[in-house]
């Protein structure tokens, strides 16, 4: 079916009369199908329809409808067999009856129970009978085109069959009258289930009542057919033998005709009513008005068919049919009404009457055809609306803001499809210009957005643009108000007029709406009314003449009351205005000078109420920042700057910027960005048109004029924006990032435009900003670290640097990357005790500052000079460390490294310099960590990086220019003044972060010690002060208590690396034990004897000891003498086996002189008091060493001696049994020496 209507479309009149294809031999008769599958939304008819198959297209020319059907002798109807070209002479009532019959057999299937199991056979059954019927009366079409003769009044028929013949055009027109009257009304046809079934092989199948639905479509428009086939066929009225009209007066084929055709359009309007009914206003438009394809069919046939004949006759036009059918609704029932009108009663007429026109008049775009075209011209029904359009706004008892909307949401569809009527936008007018302080509101509908009222620039510019558009929105009746559909028809109208006729509509409007406003009707303008006066003023803009309109504007706001004058409102319609002048490529100079004043006048009264009510403040805010935000659009959407331009940067921004609260700067930081971002692209863009080298002199002319304006624009922002910027370094109130960008934007257009930069900034604008905003030390480290991420990702600057003799910049921006890791948890820059009190350090620095250092230093890290530094270390393929303290940290490892690889005397010593040039005022940074209110994470990071330095940078610290940053450093971290206090106790974070950094610190010294330029006693006296200092303080009271392993002055050793020399702290560390702890007189020990004593053991675990440590021996004899507890004497005893070992192997075999005579001594200082415990000490050191003891026995045997001849008792048995014992370990020279003591007396 579909490939016959396709065909059928294409085919030309003349070409389908003279091919009698084989094609169409098996098609149907065309009928009313809606059983089409229209899921892809190309096909709006079915293929069998009336229109694919050109049934109308045939009725139309006069053509033979079925050329290619009943072309046989005989023709079966209604199962029996007639003679075709005789059979409606002679059986014309037989074949009328058999149809009614046919049609009551159809009724009657409807009783029948519709199940899924009997619907196959209802739906063949049912079927069967409509294309029997349809049948027929398609043969009938074809006997009246084919067979049917005229008669002439002259020739009398004779044989009985012409009398027949004669008769036939007058039975036919009973005929039809009588089978109308006998299938009634559309209207009168009860519910009507439209759904259908499908098979297991997915084909549709009807129950009868949708056949006998489509059956009375067919005879409805077929009975059409046949009498306009009739007329055409014999050029006179027919008149009926046996009816007459309801007027009495004797029934004809042109009275039948139009009577079913008036019975028709009242039944399909009635059809409408009962669907409008159930349809939402909102969703008017959406919702159609035909329960099928089928009835869209016949309304579409009906508009052909009646247009056709009122051009080709004096009938009536399909318009003038439904305008007449339509009047009659709002005819009251009191009224005489025809009889042959239904009497129909609706709720709404006249939104009826919109919803119905609006949605037939979109049938006039498909053709005969069925195929949508939409270059066809439409016929307009202009007259019967304006008369709609009347009514809707002349009700007495007021209109219903929903009802108008669905209205003229019709109104404006329908513009869509007609030509353009000024008449249309006249009736509007004089409605809305009464009511213009009107919000069009409606409760029960929702709204999108803003209320009108508070509507910005661009939104209201972003609204006139969619009344304008062409595209139709069908959810502009549930966003808009009225108001703003007249709008939307205002646009369509006069853009269509002027584009068809000229620009004689547009004077036509603008006379009518100028003509309504004058000073009375101004000053009762409501805020409302305002509103709506710039929205209907912007689009007359829009659409016609934008500098005539806005004039108007200008001079008609004169008008206003005083207090309107200051209104937001009034700023932002000025604003709007603004905005389409530069849209529209305009010269802004008036708007700009005016608008521009005026805000430099309230830029000064926010100046002088800056300490005054909030109220007010609120107030001038809010018409300063309608002027901003224009004044930034304007700029963006430029397409180049001018003179005018200028203008709108006066010193109202100078005023602002002083007045300015912190919110509000960031607004006007914004704008400031916006703009110099759009003032930088528009140069580049200049300087490449003047690179052109094909440019005329007048070209150049104009890109010179260009650059000047460029440049003043430039020159007025330094001017009005600089100073501020300079002077808010170091303040609080002005966001942070906005600093920086904005210093970043001003840096850049230095760099483009260095004339335009203001004379404290020269000769070299781009090094003054920079050292303004990212070298100076009293600068925000939050500030620095963006500012020199933008500096640092333009190439173009950084190349520029390089060739400006700056040779400094890379080292001064590592500098500057250094202070801003080390700062970074500091919250007030100037006061040092306001710091943050972490407990995370991760969240004691917000995320973003921690990102921008992240971002700076993968830049820093591909800086020439770092690179080198990094390559030169050999570590150049290691990745950048996300974490900026890391990174630092590796930083000063390369730095170290790389001077430690470096051969030649005058590249160290420059080394040393660019070194010292990177830390800078190094301890000044780190100052606010090391006041009375610590931060952990900013102890722990200042004490690990500078730990890191300490011990990296040793050699470098080793130079005489570098030893006394090294000194300082040392005094301010290591021995400051609260440490030297031994009663006071270190705070918990200080304590934590020297515990862990410690040990870096003590092996850098020790490397500075060894390798010093110069005489290192002070030096090694601070590492002797700080070896004195936190061995007591990380003493533990009890060994228990802690692991002295993890004693940070152990760890200096533990953790060194390989040839690292510890020999300074090693020394150190004895002197100091000896003296702090050993040296007390008398009897009297140490505090904490067991845990020094921990601390000495474990210290000889970790070191290489030798005779040095002798020094110790003293006290640890002391120890064992005097001290009976069990864990001293342990730990006292380890360590003399360390000592003697140690003196054993660097006396090589000898007694060492040193241990022999230190021994000696001790005897001597307590061989009379404490004899058995020297006994048992010297029994241990002769399990290692007999040589030693060996060397002692006399001054061993005179001490007993001694001892005996002190208390004069004779022989001490227990003494010298206790002695002998001793000596029996020491072998022959041992028990010489007993013998001789038994053989001497006393």
């Amino acid at each position: 079916m579909d490939i016959c209507s396709a065909a059928s479309t294409y085919l030309t009149d003349s070409l389908e009369l003279e091919l009698g294809t084989e094609w169409s031999e098996w098609c149907k008769p065309p009928c009313f199908s809606c059983a089409f599958d229209n899921r892809g939304g190309g096909q709006h008819f079915s293929g069998e329809s009336y229109l694919s198959r050109g049934a109308l297209k045939r009725l139309l020319l006069n053509l033979d409808p079925l050329p290619t059907s009943f072309e046989e002798d005989t023709v079966e109807i209604f199962g029996i067999q007639w003679v075709t070209e005789t059979a409606l002479v002679n059986s014309s009532r037989e074949l009328f009856h058999l149809f009614r019959q046919q049609l009551y057999n159809l009724e009657t299937l409807l009783q029948a129970s519709c199940d899924f199991g009997k619907i196959s056979t209802l739906h063949c059954k049912a079927d069967n009978i409509r294309q029997q019927c349809i049948t027929f009366l398609h043969y009938v079409k074809v006997f009246i085109f084919r067979f049917l003769k005229a008669q002439n009044a002259e020739n009398v028929p004779v044989h009985p069959y012409e009398v027949l013949e004669a008769q036939l055009p007058s039975l036919l027109v009973d005929e039809l009258h009588g089978l109308l009257l006998y299938v009634g009304h559309l209207s009168e046809l009860r519910s009507i289930n439209p759904g259908a079934y499908e098979n297991q092989n997915q084909i549709k199948l009807f129950p009868p009542s949708w056949h006998l639905l489509h059956l009375h479509l067919d005879i409805h428009w077929l009975v059409l057919e046949i009498l306009q086939m009739l007329g055409e066929k014999l050029k006179q009225v027919v008149y009926g033998h046996q009816f007459m009209n309801l007027a009495g007066d004797n029934l004809t084929n042109v009275s039948l005709f139009e009577e079913h055709c008036e019975n028709l359009l009242c039944d399909l309007i009635h059809l409408s009513l009962n669907r409008y009914d159930q349809v939402r206003p909102s969703a008017a438009l959406m919702s159609h008005h035909c329960p099928c394809p089928c009835f869209k069919e016949l309304w579409v046939l009906l508009i052909h068919l009646l247009d056709h004949r009122s051009k080709w006759s004096l009938a009536e036009s399909f318009w003038n049919w439904l305008n007449k059918i339509l009047k009659t609704l709002f005819e009251t029932s009191g009224n005489q009404r025809r009889p042959s009108v239904l009497e129909i009663q609706p709720r709404d007429p006249l939104g009826f009457s919109w919803w119905v026109i609006t949605h037939v008049a979109s049938f006039y775009q498909f053709d005969r055809h069925g195929a949508p075209d939409k270059m066809r011209q439409m016929e307009s029904n202009w007259s019967f609306v304006e008369e709609l359009l009347k009514k809707s706004i002349s009700v007495q008892d007021g209109i219903l803001e929903e009802q108008l909307r669905m209205y003229l949401h019709c109104c404006l569809t329908l513009c869509d499809f007609w030509e353009p009527n000024i008449a249309v936008v006249t009736i509007l007018w004089e409605y809305y210009s009464k009511n213009l302080n009107s919000s069009f509101s409606t409760s029960w509908l929702p709204l999108k957005g803003l209320i009108n009222i508070i509507q910005s620039p661009l939104s209201m510019l972003e609204m006139v643009k969619t009344c304008c558009c062409y595209k139709q929105d069908y959810d502009l009746y549930k966003s808009r108000s009225s108001y703003t559909i007249f709008l939307c028809i205002l646009a369509k109208v006069v853009k269509n007029a002027m584009k068809n006729s000229g620009p004689h509509p547009w004077k036509q409007v603008k006379g009518r709406i100028y003509s309504k406003f004058h000073q009375k009707r101004m000053e009762e303008l409501t805020e409302v009314g305002l509103q709506n006066f710039f929205n209907l003023f912007l689009l007359l803009a829009a659409v016609a003449d934008v500098e005539d309109v806005a004039s108007h504007v200008l001079d008609l706001l004169n008008f206003l009351k005083p207090a309107f004058k200051t209104s937001p409102l009034i700023w932002r319609g000025h604003a709007a205005f603004l905005l389409m002048y530069t849209e529209k490529n305009l010269d802004i100079g008036v708007l700009a000078e005016k608008f521009s004043g005026a805000f430099q006048e309230k830029a000064k009264e926010f100046l002088v109420s800056r300490n005054d009510d909030m109220g007010q403040r609120h107030t001038l805010w809010t018409l300063l920042s309608i002027y901003i935000d224009a004044v930034q659009e304007v700029f963006e959407t430029s397409h180049c700057l001018c003179a005018s331009h200028e203008k709108l940067l006066n010193d109202g921004f100078s005023m602002l910027l002083r007045a300015c609260q912190e919110s509000e700067l960031r607004t006007v930081l914004n704008f400031l960005q916006a703009v110099l971002a759009r003032i930088r692209n528009m140069h580049q863009q200049l300087c490449r048109e003047l690179q052109k080298e094909n440019a005329d002199l007048n070209a150049q002319s104009s890109l010179s004029a260009k650059e000047r304006h460029l440049a003043a624009v430039a020159c007025a922002l330094w001017r009005h924006f600089f100073w501020f910027l300079k002077s808010q370094r170091m303040s609080q109130t002005v966001s942070r990032p906005q600093l920086a960008d904005a210093a970043a934007d001003f840096t850049l257009l230095a760099m483009d435009m260095p004339g335009t930069a203001p004379s404290d900034v020269q000769p070299q604008p781009v090094l003054s900003m920079i050292q303004l905003f990212g070298w100076d030390d009293i600068i925000w480290p939050q500030v620095v670290a963006r500012y020199l991420s933008h500096f640092l990702q333009n190439s173009m600057l950084c190349e520029a640097l390089s060739h400006s003799g700056c040779v400094s910049f890379q080292a001064l921006t590592v500098r500057s990357w250094i202070r801003c890791i080390l700062q970074m948890y500091i919250k007030n820059l100037y006061v040092p005790d306001d710091l943050f009190i972490d407990i995370n350090p991760e969240q004691s620095v917000e995320k973003e500052y921690m990102e921008q250092l992240a971002e700076l230093t993968r830049l820093l890290f591909k800086l020439s000079e770092v690179k080198n530094i990094f390559s030169e270390a050999q570590v150049e393929c290691l990745p950048i460390p996300d974490d900026p303290k890391k990174a630092l940290v590796r930083f000063f490892e390369a730095v170290g490294v790389t001077y430690g690889n470096l051969q030649k005397l005058s590249d160290k010593s420059a080394m040393v310099t660019k070194s010292l040039e990177y830390l800078g005022e190094i301890l000044k940074y780190i100052k606010p960590y090391l006041g009375k209110k610590t931060s952990s994470a900013g102890l722990q990071l200042t004490y690990s990086v500078m730990g890191t330095l300490v011990k990296s940078w040793a050699q470098i610290f080793a130079t005489s220019k570098a030893q006394k940053l090294l000194f300082r450093i040392i005094d301010c971290l290591l021995l400051p003044h609260i440490v030297l206090q031994q009663e006071k106790e270190l705070p918990a974070p200080m304590l934590t972060a020297l515990q862990r950094s410690l040990p870096l610190f003590l092996q850098g010294m020790c490397i500075v010690c060894c390798q010093s330029q110069n005489s290192n006693a002070y030096l090694n006296q601070l590492l002797r002060n700080v070896t004195e200092q936190y061995i007591g303080r990380f003493l533990p009271a009890s060994p228990q208590l802690l692991d002295i392993g993890q004693h940070p002055v152990l760890l200096a050793f533990r953790n060194s690396a390989p040839g690292v020399p510890m020999s300074p702290l090693k020394k150190c560390i004895v002197q100091v034990i000896r003296k702090s702890y050993f040296e007390s007189k008398g009897i009297l020990l140490p505090p904490r004897l067991a845990s020094i004593l921990t601390f000495i053991l474990q210290l000889f675990k970790e070191i290489d000891v030798d005779i040095s440590e002798i020094e110790l021996l003293p006290g640890i004899l002391k120890c064992l003498v005097l001290v009976s507890e069990l864990q001293v004497k342990r730990l006292a005893t380890e360590i003399l086996q360390y000592i003697v070992r140690a003196c054993q192997v660097g006396s090589e075999g000898e007694p060492a002189a040193q241990l022999t005579s230190v021994f000696r001594h001790f005897i001597q200082d307590y061989g009379m008091t404490y004899d058995y415990q020297i006994y048992s000490i010297l029994e241990t050191v002769a399990a290692l060493d007999q040589q030693v003891v060996i060397h002692l026995i006399s001054t061993l045997t005179q001490a007993l001696k001694d001892s005996e001849r002190k208390w004069g008792l004779g022989r001490n048995i227990k003494q010298r049994k206790a002695y002998s014992q001793l000596l029996s370990h020491l072998g022959q020279v041992g028990q010489d020496e007993i013998q001789r003591l038994e053989k001497d007396a006393i």
